[in-house]
């Protein structure tokens, strides 16, 4: 039987391509992530998908409605389909978080269960919120794409796994993943080159 939801990165953005913390501020498509988005959108469009969701922030936003024109659905908002809130890590770049905090870069990169952002949010606490928000996406029209961001993705699959799924660790911009752990790890992912969630 086919996953009734499947979950989608946004296209990249600079903070990406630069390898900096976003979190949850309104960071736009770059032109690369925007080709993405068109991608996703022609692979979206096979999956007669009866519902989208997205993340409100703006390059979960701007992804959604690329894929919205080509599938024909209105994006539904659900903020806790939002990125973790990086905290004081925001604007920061991976490389300065590495020579500052390498052990806790560490636990970030490695998605330890018990890691928070300092002066942010914890994965536990994402994982509560993104939780709720897949018994929504579940409890109306399916199958269903959720557009959302590296770490949702992360914390979705953990919920359905148990733990994290160690090839997803990394997601590319503009993949394409069922929410099951186990298709997830044979799926046909596409998008860009995988990059650390941000």
């Amino acid at each position: 039987m086919a996953p009734l939801v499947y979950l989608a990165r946004h296209g990249q953005t600079a903070y990406n391509a630069e390898g900096r913390f976003q979190g949850q501020q309104a960071v736009p498509l770059d032109d690369t992530g925007r080709a993405q988005a068109a991608e996703l959108a022609q692979r979206a469009a096979a999956h007669d998908f009866l519902a989208l969701w997205c993340s409100p922030l703006l390059r979960a936003r701007e992804t959604a409605d690329i894929v919205a024109r080509r599938i024909g659905l209105e994006a539904r908002e659900d903020p806790r389909l939002m990125e973790t809130d990086a905290g004081d890590w925001t604007n920061r770049t991976f490389a300065e978080v590495i020579a500052r905090e390498p052990e806790q870069f560490s636990a970030f990169a490695t998605a330890e269960p018990g890691f928070a952002f300092p002066g942010g949010e914890s994965f536990a606490e994402q994982e509560q919120r993104v939780a709720a928000a897949l018994v929504e996406v579940e409890s109306h029209e399916l199958p269903a794409l959720v557009v959302c961001h590296g770490m949702v993705i992360r914390a979705a699959l953990a919920v359905r796994a148990g733990g994290v799924p160690a090839s997803f660790e990394r997601v590319p911009n503009g993949a394409l993943i069922p929410l099951d752990p186990h298709a997830a790890e044979r799926a046909e992912l596409g998008g860009g080159a995988a990059t650390l969630p941000s």
